[in-house]
């Protein structure tokens, strides 16, 4: 009998030290996001996370992290450089501001289809961004989207004109400003939590972004029409610190592309959906689309866009317009 115990204690003890073994071999991170875990950001990246699990038979595993728990995309890209984040994720607009060369990516009108925004985050202008940050301290793994945004307005904007006088909420971001500024509309910035009492108390008279983001936060209920200007497409960079880097076993890393290359392409399909069914229930809430003459708009607003990247090297705007240009030749 104490024979048979001393036996099986030993068992447990075996096992339990395996166990322990085995959770030290797990390699954990944390993943950031500003957006809620039920985005499809977010849930790209769970996409990611799962992915990678898979790939690595479970010794990565990503714990993704939705509402700014840890912290705002320029406080997440800090933090990625000082090294106290792991895997973050921060929209081209704020990247910009750490590496200027991206900001050509803030103009309006830039692209005309997803088709050419995919093909330059995925060629050369991407390997271009991937080099400055990891020169700062971080490893681009891929880009997510927010997709095209569109205007919402109180009244409807049918042709240029309607543009005249109008206060669009734009982002805190010059090239925005200027652009709804050129349209003759009256652009005004704001933080993106203060756009519905803004509207409802006629601060601002419209606002723009990707049409699921008008059926997210509601603002069908206080505006009623949406213009179809595809005026901007919009990015959110996964980026991984060099400190979670280095933690991972060189023969893994190749997962780790592997992974969000299979995530990148489940999220563009994912929002795509998101946006389809979203325009199908805007419309029983009452909201009207409209279609406008896009070219007219952008012979008003990419003169003054083509002004600022003057700063932009020549380098970064021929990748950009290379990858814009294959697609045009397909």
């Amino acid at each position: 009998m104490r024979l048979f115990s001393k036996c099986a204690l030993a068992a447990l003890l075996s096992s339990a030290l395996c166990a322990s073994a085995m959770a030290a071999d797990t390699i954990q991170f944390k993943m950031g996001f500003v957006d809620p875990a039920s985005s499809s950001y977010a849930l790209g990246g769970q996409k990611f996370a799962d992915e990678l699990k898979k790939l690595t038979n479970g010794q990565i595993e990503v714990q993704v992290l939705g509402s700014g728990t840890l912290g705002g995309e320029r406080e997440m890209y800090e933090g990625a450089q000082m090294g106290t984040m792991d895997i973050i994720t921060c929209v081209n607009t704020v990247m910009s501001q750490f590496i200027p060369e991206m900001s050509i990516l803030d103009e309006l009108f830039l692209f005309d289809s997803v088709e050419q925004a995919h093909a330059v985050a995925d060629g050369k202008f991407g390997q271009l961004v991937a080099q400055k940050a990891e020169a700062q301290g971080v490893h681009i793994i891929g880009w997510l989207e927010s997709g095209f945004r569109d205007t919402f307005s109180k009244n409807p904007i049918k042709t240029p004109e309607d543009f005249n006088g109008v206060k669009i909420r734009t982002m805190e971001n010059k090239m925005q400003i200027a652009a709804f500024n050129a349209l003759g509309a009256i652009a005004t910035p704001m933080p993106a939590p203060e756009q519905y009492t803004a509207l409802q108390q006629g601060t601002i008279d419209g606002c723009e972004n990707a049409v699921g983001n008008m059926q997210i936060n509601r603002y069908y209920e206080v505006i009623k029409n949406v213009t179809n200007t595809k005026h901007q497409f919009t990015y959110i960079l996964v980026g991984v610190s060099d400190r979670a880097w280095n933690k991972i076993p060189d023969e893994l890393k190749p997962k780790v592309y592997e992974a969000m290359k299979t995530a990148v392409a489940w999220q563009r399909n994912n929002l795509s959906e998101i946006n389809a069914q979203a325009i199908e229930d805007l419309k029983k809430e009452g909201v009207n689309f409209y279609d406008i003459d896009r070219e007219a708009l952008k012979a008003k607003v990419v003169p003054v866009m083509e002004e600022m990247r003057s700063n932009v090297p020549q380098e970064w705007v021929d990748a950009l317009n290379e990858a814009k240009a294959s697609v045009a030749a397909k």
